[in-house]
């Protein structure tokens, strides 16, 4: 295991704008606060989604589309380095008008109304590639 202790230096709540992709305003909401890692927390719903199934066997993401309305029932996710770009690991429990939940790590997906808690690391954290499991990892 891998592990350090982290200090929180900020925490911000933000609105998410209809109609803009979901990770794409973490990764902005990020960007415009400086943070290079960070934990959020989110809700809402989206008017489309892509989540992603990662194969453990076959070390390969496979997409699972949903071209309707879903409520996003639980978002968590955290913001780290990768590349020198921003990038917001983002996972979601998402659900239907039935109530059928889906859940993944989500890739993309439409806003429809988003709220999200970001809480904001003093230090940055790092993804670097892993030969295990062929995942960019924190370091």
């Amino acid at each position: 295991m891998h592990y350090r202790e982290v200090q929180t230096a900020s925490e911000y709540v933000a609105r998410l704008e209809t109609g803009a992709d979901w990770r794409g305003e973490i990764e902005s909401l990020a960007a415009e606060v400086g943070a290079d890692a960070a934990w959020f927390t989110a809700l809402g719903a989206v008017q489309d989604a892509e989540l992603w199934f990662y194969d453990q066997d076959e070390c390969e993401y496979y997409p699972i589309e949903f071209d309707e309305p879903l409520e996003v029932a639980s978002c968590v996710g955290n913001v780290s380095l990768l590349d020198d770009d921003r990038f917001a690991h983002t996972h979601a429990v998402l659900s239907d008008d039935e109530g059928v939940a889906y859940a993944g790590h989500l890739n993309e997906a439409t806003v429809w109304a988003g709220e999200v808690h970001m809480r904001v690391f003093e230090e940055p954290l790092e993804r670097e590639y892993d030969d295990t499991t062929e995942l960019d990892l924190w370091l």
